[in-house]
């Protein structure tokens, strides 16, 4: 999401905003717990040391579902300063990101469902970072909205919510809800809600104090095509494994719905249907995919690099290229390549 960053200064709040960073229960991310706790409070001790006298920006807690987890195998436990039924007011809920299988750490969860809907309908913001948009899907509160979440997780994120467009975005803000793309690039977000409630320079500062790349927009470049297989289509998934052997070559549509024996109109809808691609996007997608791996491993020239992989003109696949990694083939070439190739 890209946002216009004010040059006017604005002041601290008069009163501290009630942050709840979430602990859930089970398998959660614990660096997008720590990351975004650190940040905060590096805000409250900087803003301190300027204006002692002044009230601290933010009141920090972590809540729990209990008032201790465990995680990764009992080598880091966690003990929340609170837990849910204990919090009757917050302004901004933290969930953070999750892992494992999601369906499951949803249900391990799900106490933690209603505490939120009760908090965003009394006027608090939800961030989630990552992975934890699964437990914002969850209340319902997504529904016919768009969310940023990680590009590793978009099949499972379609297959448990398909009422929710998944999203590359960096961060992704709509209607007090707040999304970040994946891992580490929670970060980002949590810079802009420092942005947004105390001001720009101090999320300047926080972003060179942590060493944090302020203005990402895109997981584009960091994504990797797989295709989404998770549904029980048959002729599809024929279709998807003729693509990924001859993407290199030219394969119309038309030959795809013959090779299936389907009518065009109805392979297309049922391809769409099945994967969240129309046949010739998918081709797309594989072919640019193949051309990553080549500019991340090879020394190549460009132009060999698009005809490996089928394309013959040169504008077309820059073009391509481009809108599906938000950069161009250099530009990908010179971010990814092995030091060594």
């Amino acid at each position: 999401m890209k946002k216009t960053n004010s040059k006017k200064k604005s002041t601290p709040p008069s009163a501290s905003k009630q942050i709840a960073i979430f602990v859930p229960a089970g398998n959660c991310i614990l660096s997008s717990i720590i990351g975004t706790y650190k940040i905060f409070t590096e805000v409250n001790k900087t803003l301190h040391r300027q204006n002692p006298g002044k009230p601290l920006p933010f009141n920090i807690q972590l809540v729990g579902i209990n008032n201790e987890t465990n995680l990764y195998e009992g080598a880091f436990n966690i003990k929340p300063h609170t837990t849910i039924d204990k919090v009757d007011k917050t302004d901004l809920l933290i969930i953070p990101a999750i892992f494992g299988d999601f369906a499951a750490e949803v249900k391990n969860n799900e106490a933690v469902i209603p505490w939120i809907i009760k908090h965003y309908k009394q006027g608090a913001e939800i961030a989630s970072l990552c992975t934890g948009a699964f437990l914002v899907a969850a209340t319902g509160l997504l529904k016919g909205k768009k969310c940023a979440t990680h590009w590793i997780a978009f099949n499972a994120f379609r297959a448990l919510y398909p009422d929710v467009e998944p999203l590359k975005s960096v961060i992704h803000e709509e209607q007090g809800i707040c999304s970040s793309g994946g891992a580490y690039s929670f970060l980002n977000l949590i810079l802009h809600l420092v942005e947004k409630y105390v001001n720009h320079e101090m999320a300047v500062y926080c972003s060179k104090v942590f060493e944090i790349e302020i203005n990402r927009y895109s997981q584009a470049s960091f994504s990797i095509f797989n295709g989404f297989k998770m549904h029980e289509d048959a002729a599809v998934m024929q279709a998807q494994e003729f693509i990924e052997k001859n993407y290199a070559v030219k394969i119309s549509v038309a030959d795809l719905a013959n090779h299936c024996l389907l009518s065009r109109r109805n392979f297309e809808r049922r391809f769409k249907k099945a994967t969240q691609y129309s046949p010739a996007e998918y081709i797309q997608y594989l072919k640019i995919e193949a051309a990553r791996k080549q500019l991340e491993s090879s020394r190549y020239h460009v132009n060999e690099v698009m005809y490996s992989v089928g394309y013959n003109d040169d504008k077309a696949f820059r073009t391509t290229f481009k809108k599906i990694t938000g950069l161009s083939p250099l530009e990908y070439r010179n971010r990814f390549q092995s030091y060594g190739s």
